[in-house]
């Protein structure tokens, strides 16, 4: 995997609690926040209607039973289709 540089300003206090940590960790930070980002836009838009559930996912870059897990983690009850329920058995 290639790799390049990106640089941030943050704040003082979040660049002190971050100063000791393995670059490693920081880039495992930075890739789990975007994933949650992503699975949060996404439903968003399946939410006010934008998008179908199964469009959703692929936005987020996750299966429908994950996009399933997330939306119930967070109070929503998603329609399921044969093929999220064979999904979600398989």
């Amino acid at each position: 995997m290639s790799s390049g540089s990106l640089t941030l300003i943050v704040p003082d206090s979040l660049a002190r609690e971050l100063d000791s940590v393995e670059e490693s960790f920081l880039v495992d930070l930075l890739e789990r926040g975007l994933r949650e980002f992503k699975v949060e836009q996404a439903l968003e838009r399946y939410a006010r209607g934008g998008i179908s559930f199964g469009a959703a996912a692929h936005q987020a870059g996750v299966s429908r039973s994950d996009l399933a897990r997330h939306a119930h983690a967070r109070g929503m009850e998603p329609a399921f289709s044969a093929e999220t329920v064979a999904e979600e058995l398989g």
